[in-house]
């Protein structure tokens, strides 16, 4: 009987082994899934391309290679050369043309650059840049020549010089736009009078019939 006893209690603690062993195994098998993320602690991605503010501003290389954008970085670049030069020279009471005219042409550029003239349809953009170039290529010849002329030292002469660089620049600005303006309203003149003729053609039509 003791004999028999102590194998029983052999085999049940080989059969618990085997089983602990089992169980371990089969524990450390398990994966432990991933722990779930919240809306809130989604971490943020650094890797995506940011558009600067400065890239965003300044115009597009299409606008800048037509001859619209080429004209009023021309104008731009002027205007500014032209204010620094009368600041510098004994000639500034005429620093205020070239800033207004900076200004004016700095906006122009942005507005047509990035198209938000496109939301303001209402609002007459050649009309208005017309009237501008002409005024500025204006002012800027007046002043030039009595720049050159009133004042001797250099900065006063520099500055008339980039002012009448600015005069035909604004000039031609101005040249082709009227153009424009003025094939614009030939195309309209032209659409009004063929409604009439068209409206004149039924009616005869119709008092044939």
């Amino acid at each position: 009987m003791s004999v028999f006893f102590s194998f029983c209690c052999c085999l049940e603690s080989s059969s618990l082994r085997s089983s602990s062993r089992l169980l371990g195994k089969s524990r450390s098998g398990l994966e432990t899934p991933p722990p779930l993320r919240t809306m809130g602690d989604e971490a943020p991605t650094t890797d995506r391309p940011r558009p600067s503010v400065l890239l965003s501003v300044l115009p597009s290389r299409e606008f800048a290679s037509s001859r619209k954008g080429m004209l009023l970085i021309a104008e731009v670049v002027l205007s500014f050369v032209s204010f620094v030069c009368f600041a510098a020279s004994t000639a500034a009471a005429f620093v205020t043309v070239p800033v207004l005219e900076f200004l004016a042409a700095l906006f122009l550029l942005f507005a047509y650059s990035t198209k938000f003239n496109e939301r303001f349809k209402g609002f007459l953009w050649p009309l208005t840049d017309f009237m501008r170039c002409v005024s500025a290529s204006i002012i800027f010849f007046i002043i030039s020549i009595i720049s050159v002329s009133k004042y001797v030292d250099g900065s006063s002469k520099a500055a008339g010089i980039f002012g009448f660089i600015a005069t035909i620049v604004f000039a031609l600005d101005f040249y082709l736009i009227f153009n424009e303006l003025a094939a614009f309203l030939k195309q309209g003149a032209g659409e009004s009078n063929e409604e009439p003729s068209g409206g004149q053609g039924e009616f005869s039509d119709s008092d044939s019939d």
